[in-house]
């Protein structure tokens, strides 16, 4: 959102709502998030091509696939947002740690599913020892050598 009211023109693809919309009928399969990751993907580069900044917060689990799509990026910046499981679990709105933990989903990362963490990402951010201010100062470094400056000031 600062970003946004920055000046920046900015898009935010979700890997829910693109699920939602682009990648329906998708399971959860390795083959079928690859598909997923690839389509956000996509539309991420045409986006970008436009001048757009992308935000893309989807579960890539497979490091072969976000390696792959990332190469395809004009400008990039690979930002791991990272906690402990048992954090995730306490933070988990939704319920759903618990009941993949009971054996009620299938593939589920990081439960029943592998996660391939980032080798090198451009940006780790540990949420579980920052604050989401800190996590934000991080990012808005990190973006200046792309191009983007200080909320503010272009």
């Amino acid at each position: 959102m600062l970003l946004y009211e920055a000046g920046y023109p900015v898009e935010h693809l979700d890997g829910d709502v693109v699920r939602e919309h682009l990648s329906k009928g998708l399971g959860f399969s390795r083959e079928d998030r690859d598909t997923n990751i690839r389509r956000i993907g996509y539309v991420a580069n045409l986006l970008a091509k436009h001048g757009v900044l992308v935000l893309v917060s989807a579960i890539s689990p497979y490091r072969s696939t976000r390696e792959a799509v990332l190469a395809e990026a004009p400008r990039k910046l690979e930002v791991y947002v990272d906690a402990p499981l048992e954090v995730l679990i306490q933070r988990d709105v939704k319920g759903l740690y618990a009941r993949a933990l009971r054996g009620e989903i299938a593939h589920f990362t990081g439960i029943s599913d592998p996660y391939e963490p980032p080798l090198n990402p451009d940006l780790h951010l540990r949420t579980d020892q920052m604050s989401l201010q800190e996590c934000l100062d991080r990012l808005l470094a990190a973006l200046a050598p792309l191009g983007v400056r200080e909320v503010g000031r272009r």
